[in-house]
């Protein structure tokens, strides 16, 4: 019993200064990207993209989808969801490698603005640092709109609203629900999703989109129900 106790100590000890080193990497590595540009010019060149689309030029269903399906927790936390990087840790640690992150959507911002997609524990701690500003310095709406102009869509649009043109052909304020669900599901995997590439998998990713949103009470099953009926591939 005493042996066994002191190699779980000795494990905790372990994994605490192994959590302190990574945090401390990524602090350093947080401070060196905000000191070759500001989170501000970051937004501001975000915000000064051609195609850049505002919150109120979206339809609410779609922004409803965005939230469901990526950070449902959104409105509640400050920029790091503990029960979502509790339920990644474990997936991680059954995986016995870093497969799962538990990334907010102010997490993937701050990735998106600063960082590439390498899955290294020391480039994640710095997107904690960044989300955490993020959180300090913008409201919920301003992280979202900057969130939907930041992440690809596949085939070339990074933003809402060049998507929506793109692959419906329509201003985003026009967009249908069953456009606005299938929208949302596409950059979970653009290349995988995108409707181009393949009709019947952008479709599925929707149905999960549409799960979600039930789940989280933004549509009931008549609505999902309603948006399932118009799927093309699926019938």
């Amino acid at each position: 019993m005493r042996i066994f106790r002191s190699v779980v100590l000795l494990a905790v000890c372990v994994m605490l200064l192994t959590g302190f080193t990574v945090a401390s990497q990524g602090y350093e590595r947080y401070q060196e990207a905000v000191a070759a540009v500001s989170l501000e010019d970051k937004v501001d060149s975000i915000r000064a993209k051609e195609g850049y689309t505002k919150l109120e030029e979206l339809p609410q269903v779609y922004l409803d989808a965005v939230v469901s399906v990526e950070d449902h927790r959104f409105y509640q936390h400050f920029g790091l969801d503990p029960i979502a990087i509790a339920r990644a840790v474990l997936h991680d640690i059954q995986a016995r490698r870093y497969v799962e992150g538990g990334s907010t959507i102010t997490q993937q911002l701050a990735k998106n603005l600063y960082f590439t997609q390498e899955k290294e524990l020391a480039r994640k701690a710095a997107e904690v640092f960044v989300a955490l500003e993020l959180e300090e310095k913008y409201s919920k709406e301003e992280i979202l709109e900057l969130y939907v102009n930041s992440i690809y869509f596949g085939d070339g649009y990074y933003t809402a609203g060049d998507a929506s043109r793109g692959y419906f052909g329509k201003e985003p304020a026009e967009m249908s629900q069953y456009e606005s669900t299938l929208l949302a599901g596409i950059p979970n995997a653009p290349s995988r999703y995108a409707p181009t590439n393949s009709q019947e998998l952008a479709e599925k990713r929707q149905m999960q989109v549409l799960r979600r949103m039930k789940a989280c009470g933004y549509f009931s099953e008549e609505e999902a129900e309603t948006v399932a009926a118009q799927m093309v591939a699926l019938q």
